[in-house]
């Protein structure tokens, strides 16, 4: 039997904005004036060097300039013969793949901005780097960072002349000069700054208009590295609206333990090298947006850390990682819990289900490794990861393999069909029709002395799907029996694989009355 394909994705979607790739040897700063330029706490920051790995992009918005994007791209060490050389420990055996990524950006870039660092002054490694960005032919400006005032920059950038290469000193920590790092890579961009691209909206947290350098660039806003409490006590989510329902976009957060085969999943399904896969646990750290075409829609795969239990977790950007990931689950879609299949069932896995299904985020389960399990130890495998599942049956469970690629052709379908399921909305006449045939099948049990009565049934919201039922007494309705009408209405509106919210609520007066 021929296995089963993913649909075959067209070029990556690179919003058809001209780019700026961010490049530099590790912990110049790349990651922290990537964030002060977007005006959002994408990208994991740290003093430790070889934190970033894969290449994250974002947008530059002003008032009444030209949009771009930037990527950001991780550490690169080469010799004087632009080979990789060894790096610092947090990148060590990856200086190959983070090179091949920061190649990918560049090629893609209109300019190219290589980061230095103007505390350390100028070393072998932003020497090797420039003598290659020289080769590329592009556009390339020298960002001195780590400049703080106008009172050193003559000192600190003395050296960096010997580049050959126009200089801007900036302080990508406290703002100095980012107003006018934008406005030089607009002038690398092809059409020059002014060529117009349409109306340029605001992003989220752009509120403070042209006031300077301290306005338009301030701080980063909604951090992915915040804590997320409720992911430490387990506690459900504040009801909020998700995203909007748009049958044009599909956004899915991969989730699951460290190295069971998210991003090669990824790369995988987006037809694209995009992130770096390792045997090491805990090579991804930030999470990562791969965007790309399939038929009429666009596809965005976000790409997280491996999450450990946090009684495990005693690194900081480990747990920031954590936090991220948990992050991303709230801001798409549908969530791809990614398991591993050579580990069975673990108590991080059963935690990271009882979680999604308590805060009734929209999610499947993707077992992986398929291809690596014995024909002879399969039933046994089912049974445990379905087991799993008692509590939320409607939760789908796929048996995949990023490495052949088997099972992968009925994933995409199957979330975008969770994500319409989400936006099911049912009239209210309909519904209380439905009302009177689950009770006539099936009436609610007597519970001390007195049978529950159910006067009438609403759905509050959509995304997901809530329906509330206001009947005499609420605390008479049992759990079994609040099953029972859930399942029901499952089948009748063909909720089949979405959360759903079933309320009981008390009321002493029928609707109308």
């Amino acid at each position: 039997m021929p296995i089963a394909q993913p649909p075959a994705p067209t070029a990556p979607v690179t919003s058809h904005l001209p780019k700026i790739a961010l490049v530099g040897r590790p912990n110049v700063g790349k990651s922290t004036l990537f964030n002060r330029l977007i005006r959002a706490n994408r990208a994991i920051t740290h003093d430790r060097p070889g934190v970033t790995r894969d290449r994250m992009e974002g947008q530059v918005r002003s008032r009444g300039k030209r949009t771009f994007a930037i990527v950001d791209t991780g550490g690169i060490t080469l010799d004087a013969h632009a080979a990789v050389a060894e790096g610092p420990e947090g990148i060590r055996g990856f200086e190959a793949e983070i090179l091949r990524q920061a190649e990918a950006a560049m090629a893609e870039a209109a300019g190219i901005c290589l980061v230095v660092d103007g505390r350390d002054g100028l070393t072998p490694f932003d020497e090797h780097l420039a003598a290659h960005l020289r080769r590329a032919g592009k556009p390339v400006l020298v960002v001195v960072n780590k400049v703080d005032g106008v009172e050193r920059e003559d000192e600190m950038l003395a050296e960096f002349h010997a580049l050959g290469f126009p200089l801007l000193p900036v302080s990508a920590a406290h703002g100095h000069n980012v107003r006018a790092l934008a406005d030089e890579m607009r002038d690398m961009l092809p059409g020059g700054p002014d060529e117009p691209d349409g109306p340029d909206e605001p992003e989220e947290g752009d509120e403070a208009g042209e006031a300077g350098d301290a306005d338009d660039f301030g701080p980063a806003q909604d951090g992915d590295g915040a804590e997320d409490e409720g992911a430490e006590s387990g506690a459900p989510a504040a009801e909020t609206k998700g995203p909007a329902y748009d049958p044009t976009h599909l956004r899915l957060a991969m989730l699951g333990r460290p190295n069971a085969g998210k991003s090669s999943l990824v790369n995988a399904l987006s037809g694209q090298q995009r992130m770096i896969v390792s045997d090491v646990a805990g090579t991804t750290r930030d999470s990562v947006d791969v965007s790309f075409e399939s038929g009429d829609r666009t596809i965005t795969f976000v790409d997280t850390a491996g999450v450990r239990r946090r009684s495990r977790i005693t690194d900081s950007v480990e747990r920031f990682s954590v936090n991220a990931s948990l992050k991303s689950t709230t801001k798409a879609h549908v969530t791809l819990l990614v398991l591993d299949a050579l580990q069975g069932v673990t108590q991080q896995d059963k935690r990271l289900v009882d979680l999604l299904d308590e805060r009734k985020t929209p999610f499947m389960v993707l077992v992986n490794k398929i291809d690596l399990v014995p024909r002879k130890l399969m039933p046994d495998l089912e049974a445990s990861f379905k087991g799993m599942l008692e509590f939320c049956p409607h939760v789908p469970l796929l048996y995949v393999s990023a490495k052949s690629g088997k099972g992968l052709g009925p994933v995409l379908p199957m979330a975008e069909r969770i994500r319409a399921e989400c936006h099911v909305r049912v009239g209210t006449g309909q519904l209380n029709r439905a009302m009177e045939e689950v009770l006539t099948r099936h009436q609610p049990p007597v519970v001390r002395r007195v049978r529950p009565k159910f006067f009438y049934l609403t759905q509050a919201e959509t995304n997901p799907p809530t329906f509330v039922f206001f009947v005499n007494d609420a605390d008479r309705i049992q759990t079994p029996y609040a099953r029972y009408v859930e399942k029901a209405l499952r089948r009748m509106f063909r909720i089949e694989h979405a959360p759903m919210r079933v309320r009981f609520r008390s009321s002493h007066k029928k609707k109308g009355e």
